[in-house]
């Protein structure tokens, strides 16, 4: 450790230089996971905010609310099943909102009205209003980010080719769904809206997209045998089918892993050059008694040292560009994310370092130091 901090010190401006770079990698590291992490919430914030462990869609579905339809009918007998301690239905449609027309300009909104059973584990908390009451059928609880738009409670919701005009009596927090706000309301509400035209239900008494079951050890298989005609998987299973979010976060990842190759090669490279450039000095030491051990370690002190500092700016500068990002941007700071990228990154760090390593262990001193050709 002390030589390795003497070289810090007396090679300022290089050593300043790879941090920089390090700083940048982990910079941009970071940047890219929190973008992914709030795209990936953005996308299923209300699937990943409730409370249930399983979800039986229709068979072929894909785990797919869209592809999905079922009868309300079916909870029952799910919840007759062994470890499943409740079940609840559950509805999701896409619509268009008009906009107010007090407030000028005012723009149309696209939103997901999600259809729920009042009082269910599925509905979430409110922070504002009051929760989802099924004596009145058109009340609505929304998620906060309508209030940017100008909504309010008591204000109406107009659904653009639809007769229905749903009234907001409470807001909630974080819950989007398919990337847009989501509305919560009653499940034969929903049904008015989105089997509005004749036949769309298929012929379905009471239809619904998913059941939602609570339960540990619930076994899918078992259910599936059960009942014709259905496809009962994982909560986390069910989040992967949502449209778009497997294609999204394999893309975010897919950049991540390209970036940690290249900050990989290129710490490798720099640090490579470096000890190329001090191979008679590291010579004179291994002349004069310094075992392959002592030197390997003061390489590997060097490069923990200026890569934890670097990690830390980068993380540091991360959460500063995440204080002056737009508001409607989706960026989301997950500290797990951050401890795990900022370990990868420091592990790849000193594994760069091992090469260097490897280079110090072939130095001859009598050829480094000139004596012998």
């Amino acid at each position: 450790m002390f030589l390795a901090l003497r070289e810090l010190k007396h090679g300022k401006f290089r050593f300043l230089m790879i941090g920089t770079i390090t700083v940048l990698i982990a910079w941009l590291v970071f940047i890219l996971s929190g973008l992914g992490n709030g795209l990936s919430t953005l996308s299923a914030a209300t699937f990943k905010n409730m409370k249930a462990d399983y979800v039986t869609f229709e068979e072929g579905s894909r785990a797919s609310m869209s592809r999905s339809l079922l009868s309300e009918s079916l909870v029952n007998e799910l919840e007759k099943q062994d470890h499943v301690s409740s079940a609840t239905p559950m509805g999701a449609t896409m619509a268009t909102v008009l906009g107010l027309t007090n407030i000028k300009d005012s723009e149309k909104i696209d939103i997901a009205i999600l259809g729920i059973t009042p009082g269910s584990f599925l509905e979430p908390s409110v922070i504002e209003g009051n929760p989802l009451n099924k004596d009145k059928s058109l009340g609505v609880i929304a998620n906060d980010t309508l209030k940017d738009k100008g909504f309010k409670i008591g204000d109406t919701l107009p659904i653009e080719g639809s007769l229905e005009k749903m009234e907001i009596i409470g807001f909630v927090e974080n819950e989007t769904y398919n990337h847009l706000p989501a509305v919560f309301t009653t499940l034969e509400s929903w049904r008015a809206i989105h089997f509005a035209a004749p036949g769309s239900d298929n012929g379905i008494k009471n239809p619904v997209n998913g059941i939602m079951l609570q339960g540990e050890n619930i076994d899918p298989a078992k259910i599936n045998d059960l009942f014709d005609h259905t496809e009962t998987v994982t909560k986390a299973e069910a989040i992967q089918g949502m449209p778009g979010y497997k294609e999204e976060n394999g893309t975010i990842m897919m950049m991540l892993a390209f970036l940690l190759a290249i900050s990989a090669f290129v710490l490798a490279v720099f640090f490579y050059v470096l000890t190329l450039q001090k191979s008679n000095q590291f010579g004179i030491l291994k002349a004069i008694g310094a075992s392959n051990r002592f030197l390997g370690k003061a390489i590997m002190s060097q490069v923990f040292l200026l890569s934890l500092t670097s990690i830390i700016v980068g993380i540091l500068l991360t959460y500063a560009t995440a204080f002056i990002l737009p508001e409607g941007m989706p960026f989301t700071l997950d500290i797990k994310l951050v401890v795990m990228y900022a370990i990868i990154l420091l592990v790849i760090s000193i594994l760069s370092s091992l090469i260097s390593i490897r280079k110090i262990t072939k130095i001859d001193p009598l050829q480094a130091m000139g004596r012998i050709e």
